[in-house]
C-alpha cells in the first residue's frame, strides 16, 4: 500500500515552494532545541524583536503547546483561513530532537488537511526516512553548504553522530555523504525537496553551482541561495551584496529553480510571506 508521501502531488500550496504567497500562511513551530552539528556562523544566544534570521525564537514549546499555538493561529481572522502549511525548523536540527515526531504526530492528528513541512542539515535524514514517509512530510528543506570535505571543513566546527563528535575534514565528508544520500531518498519517496545553501565567499562560492547540479541529479525541486549572516567565527566577515546574490541566483536558476522570495524566516515563523504576523497580537509572546 503506498504511503501519503508516495501518494502526493508534486504540486504545493506551501509559499516556500511556488505557491502563492498572499494566500497561503504557514507557521514553523519551534520544538526542536537541540543541534547534532555546530556551524560557524550559527549563533543562537540571543534573540529580540527585530532578530530576523534562522535559528532563533523567543521561546521553546513542547508538543503540546505547539499544537496550541497553531489551534491559536487557525482561529485568527486573517491567518487561520489561509494557513496551508506546519512546518519545523529549529531552533536546533529537528532530527535531533524527539520532540518533531511527536508534534507532527499531534498535528497530522488534529489537522489531516495541513501540509507538513520539515528543515534539516540531513546529518540524520537516511534513518528517519520512514519516519518521515509515515507522517506524510510533504516538503523538506535540507541546508548543504559545502560540496567537499575541504569546504565543509571551514563551515562546520563539529558534528556529533551516534555518541561520537567528529571534526574538520572526517566530520564535513561525513555529514555530506548522508545529506546527499537523504537528498535522494527523500526525492525518489515524492517528497518535494529544496537545498538551502548559505553562500560564503570564499569559502563556499566556487562550490554553488555544482551544488546545483548535483542536486538537480538527485531529485531536487528548488534552490535556496542565501547570504551569509555575519555571526559566530564569520562575525568579520563581510556579508554578499544583494547584487552578488542576485547574479549567483541567475545563474544557478539555469540549473535549478531558485527560491528568490526567502527572507531568512526564524525558527518561530508565523504568518505569510511578505506580510509577516505579529505573535503579539495572537498572544503567544514569550512571557
Amino acid at each position: 500500500m503506498a504511503t501519503p508521501c508516495q501518494m502526493m502531488k508534486k504540486k504545493s500550496q506551501h509559499p516556500c515552494f511556488g505557491g502563492d504567497h498572499k494566500n497561503s500562511a504557514r507557521i514553523h513551530l519551534p520544538v526542536a532545541p537541540g543541534c547534532n552539528i555546530k556551524c560557524g556562523f550559527c549563533e543562537r544566544k540571543f534573540d529580540c524583536v527585530n532578530e530576523s534570521r534562522p535559528g532563533v525564537t523567543s521561546r521553546v514549546l513542547t508538543p503540546e503547546q505547539a499544537l496550541e499555538r497553531l489551534e491559536l493561529v487557525l482561529r485568527h481572522p486573517v491567518a487561520g483561513p489561509k494557513m496551508k502549511v506546519v512546518g519545523i525548523a529549529g531552533p536546533g536540527d529537528p532530527l535531533a530532537n524527539e520532540n518533531t515526531f511527536k508534534t507532527f504526530d499531534l498535528v497530522r492528528a488534529a489537522h489531516p488537511e495541513l501540509t507538513l513541512c520539515l528543515s534539516t542539515n540531513g546529518l540524520m535524514l537516511p534513518e528517519n526516512m520512514e519516519r518521515i514517509k509515515d507522517l506524510g512530510i510533504h516538503s523538506l528543506t535540507v541546508t548543504m553548504n559545502a560540496l567537499s570535505a575541504q569546504s565543509g571543513a571551514q563551515v562546520y566546527e563539529w558534528i556529533h553522530y551516534q555518541g561520537k563528535k567528529l571534526q574538520g575534514e572526517a566530520a564535513a565528508g561525513f555529514l555530506l555523504d548522508k545529506q546527499l544520500e537523504g537528498v535522494e531518498l527523500a526525492a525518489k519517496a515524492g517528497m518535494l525537496v529544496k537545498i538551502n545553501h548559505v553562500y560564503m565567499p570564499g569559502i563556499n562560492d566556487h562550490e554553488t553551482l555544482d551544488l546545483a547540479v548535483t542536486a538537480r541529479k538527485l531529485g531536487a525541486t528548488m534552490m535556496n541561495i542565501i547570504p551569509l549572516i555575519p555571526l559566530g567565527k564569520f562575525a568579520g566577515m563581510e556579508q554578499p551584496s544583494k547584487d552578488e546574490i542576485d547574479f549567483i541566483r541567475s545563474q544557478a536558476e539555469q540549473i535549478l529553480s531558485q527560491a528568490r522570495h526567502c527572507k531568512q524566516c526564524r525558527a518561530d515563523a508565523a504568518g505569510i510571506i511578505g506580510q509577516d504576523l505579529d505573535l503579539d497580537q495572537l498572544k503567544v509572546s514569550s512571557a
